[in-house]
């Protein structure tokens, strides 16, 4: 398998399959883990990065979660890929910085990810479509249980899991939810949503995750803490909230039916007759008439257009997208040109 083979497949988060997938976008769980007697990534040197590159590298080869996996070394790979993956949610912008040493792992169907040297030794990411946060961690735990044969963790009996920032420490578990919100946003009760999302000690970015601001009407919710909870308490916290939101969506949505319909559907079918009609269009303009395009499908408003089709064209509008699905190298205007035709390709326009 090579990176370029990712570029014909969608990624299964983005299937538009699973509980709640008319809200839910996807689940995921991410693990941190550190080699036992082994400097953190920040504090290590050149040769001991690849040492401990060649570790992970080894172990991986001898388990069955990796045998159809990808091995990327992040030095060996251009500007336009590094992109490329971050924009599927692949691996972090910080793993992208600085790339020696480091190297990411991805499977045949981008559920399983793993940053070797990014902020610790390894970043273990699992990803499903839908609100699926217990069976996501089904398939972490056995990852984790696997690569702990292989490799020895740094963990404290009173501690738990060393980690390079403090505040992973314990189980360094961090379950997240990607959740579309866009009656919240229309009837202007997300800001009050996020805020109480705050102070319960949960944590709310944008579609790219930390760093990131909320476009589409994306927000990614996760826990904060990890130490002094284990992981099945974090999971029963985080899911609990999410069905609050899910719930709080749905009456939004159904309050906009009732009371500003005409609006609404306006909204919805400009917002489709756009992206089916323009040859230029920005990815920011892009990604807003989407979500009402969404919208639309997840209300039976719009009935000729598939979910997964518009989830996958939140990543293929992408730069670094556009970029190799070209072939080459693209210009801003170029690239607003090509998302254009990508668009109207996949929609029907």
């Amino acid at each position: 398998m090579r990176l370029d083979d990712f570029i014909k497949n969608t990624g299964q988060w983005l299937k538009g399959t699973g509980a709640f997938s008319n809200i839910v976008m996807s689940s995921r769980i991410r693990l941190a883990r550190n080699l036992a007697n082994k400097p953190f990534p920040n504090k290590a040197g050149k040769k001991e990065l690849n040492d401990i590159l060649s570790l992970v590298q080894g172990a991986v080869e001898d388990i069955d979660f990796f045998k159809k996996a990808i091995f990327l070394r992040i030095n060996e790979l251009d500007n336009v890929d590094k992109q490329f993956l971050i924009e599927r949610h692949l691996m972090s912008h910080e793993h992208a910085s600085n790339p020696e040493g480091k190297a990411l792992i991805v499977s045949e169907e981008e559920v399983l990810s793993v940053m070797v040297n990014e902020e610790d030794h390894l970043r273990i990411q699992v990803m499903q479509s839908g609100f699926n946060l217990d069976e996501t961690w089904k398939i972490a735990d056995s990852i984790d249980d696997a690569l702990s044969q292989k490799l020895d963790f740094a963990f404290s009996l009173h501690w738990g899991y060393l980690t390079a920032c403090p505040t992973n420490t314990g189980t360094a578990m961090r379950g997240s939810v990607m959740l579309h919100l866009p009656a919240l946003v229309m009837t202007k009760q997300i800001n009050k949503v996020l805020s109480a999302i705050s102070k319960l000690s949960f944590a709310s970015r944008g579609f790219y995750g930390e760093g990131t601001q909320a476009s589409g009407n994306f927000y990614q919710i996760s826990n904060q803490v990890s130490m002094g909870h284990s992981e099945e308490d974090v999971l029963q916290n985080i899911s609990g909230l999410i069905r609050q939101v899910i719930e709080q969506e749905e009456q939004a949505r159904q309050a906009l039916l009732v009371q500003s319909k005409p609006m609404l559907e306006d909204k919805i079918y400009r917002s489709c007759g756009v992206l089916k009609n323009a040859h230029i269009i920005s990815s920011q303009e892009t990604v807003e008439l989407l979500s009402m395009v969404r919208l639309g499908i997840d209300m039976n408003i719009i009935k000729d257009v598939n979910r997964n089709v518009i989830n996958e064209l939140f990543i293929m509008i992408q730069p670094a997208h556009l970029q190799k699905i070209e072939g080459k190298k693209l210009t801003a205007s170029e690239r607003d040109t090509k998302r254009a035709s990508l668009i109207r390709e996949k929609i029907g326009g």
